[in-house]
């Protein structure tokens, strides 16, 4: 498991954008960002969930979130564009951005994978990603340090028989990542990276893996000190490498 003790403060007066925040590993960052003094922007398609993140944040005395509601399958560029300006209008900056939300699909051979699935899979794993970058970067760009996270999966490091699409969005999601990076070094103070959560305990896990006993994989609590650390400034050296939440310490990253 990655090891790393962040600062109660890591981060003070930052603001923080998560995708997927109201279940699974989006909403686990969420508030670990926001217990680490983020104003986190909650982005998601279920308002429900948005608000019981929201609300957890309050009782807790964390700095307040705000909550924006959006389905990333079927966002148009102009949804993204209103986003950027919304933020742009209320905040000025944005401090950091984790790509977290993605669909799993189908788990079935290539041969007989549904085209429909493929392309809602690529639209949320791939071009949402992207078009949500790309509208958020002059905001990225506006603060003295930001970091862009996006999310990968073992599955996007080595192709793996019925991973389908997801698998497939995932090795694009690494390409991506690689390009912004080395686009962004040397004319930004953005930074750019992929992490890998690896087996974590979530709806999509149990989805993919049905016979796997709970408590075989690792709780989203447990890895979330790389998702601290590529937010903070400790990681200001880092850009365009790929992290694994599970490896363990010592093996490069």
């Amino acid at each position: 498991m990655f090891k790393y003790d962040a600062p109660a403060d890591l981060l003070q007066n930052k603001v923080v954008l998560v995708t997927g925040a109201g279940s699974g590993i989006g909403r686990t960052a969420a508030l670990t960002y926001a217990r680490h003094g983020a104003t986190v922007i909650l982005l998601g398609r279920t308002t429900s969930k948005l608000e019981a993140v929201y609300d957890e944040i309050e009782e807790n005395g964390w700095p307040q979130a705000a909550i924006y509601p959006m389905n990333l399958e079927g966002a148009s560029e102009q949804d993204y564009a209103n986003l950027a300006a919304t933020l742009e209008q209320e905040f000025g900056h944005l401090d950091g951005l984790l790509n977290n939300a993605a669909l799993l699909g189908e788990l079935k051979p290539v041969a007989q994978y549904d085209a429909e699935t493929w392309r809602r899979v690529m639209q949320v794993n791939l071009t949402a990603p992207f078009l949500l970058t790309r509208e958020l970067l002059p905001l990225l760009r506006n603060t003295e340090q930001a970091s862009v996270i996006f999310t990968s999966s073992t599955v996007g490091h080595e192709g793996r028989a019925n991973w389908g699409a997801y698998s497939v969005s995932k090795f694009a999601t690494e390409g991506l990542m690689q390009t912004m990076a080395d686009e962004e070094d040397g004319i930004s103070h953005v930074r750019v990276n992929s992490l890998n959560p690896g087996a974590t305990r979530t709806t999509m896990r149990a989805t993919a893996f049905p016979a796997e006993a709970p408590d075989a994989s690792a709780n989203p609590e447990d890895i979330m000190p790389l998702y601290l650390y590529l937010m903070g400034k400790d990681s200001l050296d880092a850009n365009g490498r790929a992290f694994h939440a599970q490896r363990q310490p010592g093996k490069s990253q």
